[in-house]
């Protein structure tokens, strides 16, 4: 019996570039945006996000990462103070609109640009 090749979810990969410092620089700015685009696309956190503020070893890698377990997958960001770019992972096996994260994205953080790619999975 062969069996049929299924789509197990969709993730969308975002580079962020020329992010407003101050907002990628925040703890209480990042968990917002969180807790927005949760509601935005729908997704049903599960827990709360892990944050924490660390890689101080090289100027490049210092800044946040969040962890946002969601009932059907994890969101997760990554943000450089010194570039000021944010990469924002956001998988999950239940559908979402890629298009409107992309944008509400790009509006939160004040992003110049914005790369983006979508997998499915």
């Amino acid at each position: 019996m062969k069996l049929k090749k299924a789509i197990y979810g969709k993730e969308l990969i975002l580079d962020l570039k020329d992010c407003n410092p101050e907002i990628i620089g925040s703890k209480e700015k990042i968990l917002e945006y969180i807790d927005q685009l949760c509601k935005l696309i729908e997704m049903k956190p599960y827990g709360p996000p892990l944050i924490e503020r660390f890689g101080f070893g090289k100027d490049f890698t210092a800044g946040y990462s969040v962890v946002q377990l969601i009932e059907t997958s994890s969101i997760t960001g990554h943000f450089s103070e010194l570039w000021n770019t944010a990469y924002i992972n956001i998988f999950s096996c239940k559908f979402f609109n890629a298009k409107k994260a992309r944008e509400f994205s790009q509006n939160f953080f004040q992003a110049k640009t914005v790369e983006n790619r979508v997998l499915i999975r």
